[in-house]
């Protein structure tokens, strides 16, 4: 059975309607002067002509980085970490530099925590840009069909880069799926909570020109980051993930700097 749009309306004014007086309402209270410190920060062009410069000369440190000191690196980690810096700028980079690359001078459970992390972000970021442009910025839906469709547009996407990489070193379908859902779910779902929820804390009702709709969406995917990955570290810890393998120890790898 499909939703419709008018199922998801009627739904979005009993879910706002319960929740007036309720934990949403306190939520907005309780983050409201962070709201009015970030949105005029956020809405300012002359901010997202500085952010896309960063980014762009983060993404160049990158590149040439892999080409010049890690090639060694595969061609999936490659895409996985220029992603987490497209959606991160610095903060991306720095966590490529300190826990990806093959010249860091020994692993720990941390650093694998942020390279899980920035695998399972490299996924569920795209599919939470594709979700909020489509349901709010293209399609105008609101708020309640732009955090379902957003949802399920990253664990879709999150899942892929999970299942896609395991198809290809031989795991048959229905055992990748398993293995994705069982060790990608809790970080995925924390993840996007925290990411949507902040963007639409920030932007709810930026239309798709707005600087804030933009920097609000970079903005959240960096706080998603930053809150699954404690996450990840409990998952890796405990053993329901592996977290991804030590860079230094890759055939090749040239040691510490």
């Amino acid at each position: 059975m499909t939703t419709s749009i008018a199922d998801w309306s009627t739904l979005e004014a009993v879910v706002l309607a319960a929740s007036s007086n309720g934990l949403i309402h306190r939520i907005e209270q309780a983050f409201e002067p962070a709201r009015e410190l970030l949105v005029p920060i956020l809405s300012n062009p002359v901010v997202l002509a500085i952010w896309v410069a960063i980014v762009g000369v983060s993404v160049g440190v990158l590149w040439w980085d892999l080409r010049e000191h890690n090639r060694v690196l595969g061609s999936f980690m490659k895409f996985v970490w220029t992603l987490t810096i497209l959606y991160s700028g610095p903060l991306g980079l720095a966590i490529y530099w300190y826990t990806g690359r093959t010249q860091i001078s020994r692993d720990s459970l941390w650093k694998r925590g942020f390279r899980s992390t920035s695998h399972c972000y490299s996924g569920c970021g795209a599919g939470e840009v594709v979700g909020i442009t489509l349901a709010q910025g293209l399609l105008g839906w609101g708020l309640i069909a732009v955090a379902g469709t957003t949802f399920a547009f990253a664990y879709l996407l999150g899942f892929a880069l999970t299942i896609g990489p395991l198809m290809q070193d031989g795991v048959g379908f229905k055992q990748a799926a398993t293995d994705a859902l069982w060790s990608e779910t809790p970080s995925i779902t924390i993840m996007e909570i925290a990411a949507i929820g902040t963007d639409l804390l920030l932007a709810s009702e930026a239309l798709i020109t707005d600087t804030l709709f933009w920097l609000a969406l970079a903005f959240s995917l960096s706080i998603g980051f930053l809150v699954a990955w404690p996450v990840n570290i409990g998952l890796i810890e405990f053993g329901v993930k592996e977290g991804m393998s030590d860079p230094s120890q890759m055939d090749g790898a040239s040691g510490a700097d």
